[in-house]
């Protein structure tokens, strides 16, 4: 098994174990969630032999989610801090959070490069195969989101936001999506 594997199984039982430490069981659910995408990546790296890179980033992701969600910097939860302020009330741009939506689906996009080359004709056009990765993606993304909404109906806690996130949060998957997408493509020359 690659390093790469070991360390993100390493790192998703950190997150569990930390998570049931502090108490935090929102955290505790997206720990869970990860251990089946990556024994997912694990299965089907055999097929799509990952980019190190891409793996690598998804490790850096897991990371910078565990400390969003655990971390607190005086009253203010790591996800919450305003990293630049270039937009204010009630969008506060650019948070943590936004940041680390972005770089995951970058990482996404990376991943997903693998696959969509993997599958596409040899003649497939670069646009059709950037699209292709971008919009699955933000499909990810979006699965992204109903976990978030399904946790804070399970657990009746409002601690990833409301509409106004949820939406911020689609755009910077988006965004990360197409700038992964444009990364893949530019790695692939």
């Amino acid at each position: 098994m690659r390093r790469e594997l070991w360390a993100g199984y390493a790192m998703v039982a950190l997150f569990i174990l930390l998570s049931l430490l502090l108490k935090n069981y929102e955290f505790v659910g997206y720990a869970l969630i990860l251990v089946p995408f990556l024994l997912l990546i694990h299965w089907t790296d055999k097929w799509f032999n990952y980019k190190p890179i891409a793996l690598w980033g998804l490790i850096v992701w897991m990371l910078l989610h565990l400390l969003g969600g655990l971390l607190v910097l005086g009253d203010t939860r790591l996800y919450d801090f305003i990293l630049i302020p270039l937009i204010g009330e009630p969008y506060l741009i650019l948070k943590y959070d936004q940041f680390v939506h972005v770089y995951c689906y970058v990482v996404m996009a990376l991943l997903l490069g693998s696959v969509v080359t993997h599958t596409a004709r040899k003649n497939a056009s670069p646009w059709a195969i950037g699209t292709l990765i971008a919009l699955a993606a933000a499909g990810i993304g979006s699965i992204n989101e109903i976990i978030e909404f399904a946790m804070v109906v399970i657990l009746n806690n409002q601690g990833v936001g409301g509409y106004t996130n949820t939406a911020i949060d689609i755009v910077a998957n988006f965004i990360g999506g197409i700038a992964g997408a444009i990364i893949f493509l530019k790695m692939k020359r």
